[in-house]
């Protein structure tokens, strides 16, 4: 049976996240490919059809090519949680033109402005990831903003575009693609609503 498109991405994303190399050794969330699978479906089946099948065939074709997508991921990361260090790998990664980079912006801009809004709504629930801003960046801690940025950055022109028209139907209807992700991920623990699941975190836990 021919496996979704959700499916295929999850699969070369694993394939290249778990070949992504650390200092000190593999990272414990290398070693737990379900959590992952959650996580990375929740946002493909946030997208339409033609977003997800643009970003498959990015993954293919950096397959074929020998590049690690996850790895240039980090990299990018890198430019704000180590500055000095990034200057040192910076030539080895993609160049991104002004047009490409406004996309990018563009999308940030309205995921982290989804992101506080569903922080406000759901507090625990939100509590249970990244912080949301770049400015709170630090070594060891890596901020939404800067996660996604980094993420768009291994995009294609063509990925990028389609996500970034996504992107500005989803602000034209009032949608929070945030939202929507985080009701993905919920739903996938066993939670029928995000409303379901927040007030499953509010209660006390019982000493076993």
């Amino acid at each position: 049976m021919a496996k979704s498109l959700p499916e295929e991405i999850v699969r070369l994303e694993w394939e290249m996240f778990s070949a992504v190399s650390n200092v000190g050794g593999q990272a414990s969330c290398q070693r737990d490919p379900d959590t992952f699978a959650i996580m990375r479906r929740s946002q493909a089946e946030s997208w339409p059809e033609d977003v997800q099948e643009s970003w498959l065939g990015d993954l293919e074709e950096a397959k074929r090519n020998g590049r690690n997508l996850m790895s240039e991921k980090y990299a990018w990361m890198m430019e704000s949680t180590f500055p000095r260090e990034f200057l040192r790998i910076a030539d080895r990664l993609p160049r991104i033109d002004e047009k490409t980079l406004a996309l990018i912006e563009e999308i940030v801009s309205a995921n982290v402005a989804w992101k506080l809004e569903t922080a406000e709504k759901y507090p625990r629930l939100n509590g249970q990831g990244r912080a949301v801003r770049t400015a709170e960046d630090s070594p060891w801690s890596t901020s939404f903003e800067t996660y996604l940025r980094g993420e768009l950055k291994t995009y294609s022109p063509e990925t990028l575009r389609r996500l970034h028209r996504h992107t500005r139907q989803l602000l034209k209807e009032g949608i929070n693609g945030a939202e929507r992700t985080l009701l993905n991920q919920s739903k996938r623990y066993g939670y029928a609503s995000l409303a379901a699941a927040e007030q499953a975190l509010s209660r006390p836990r019982r000493d076993s």
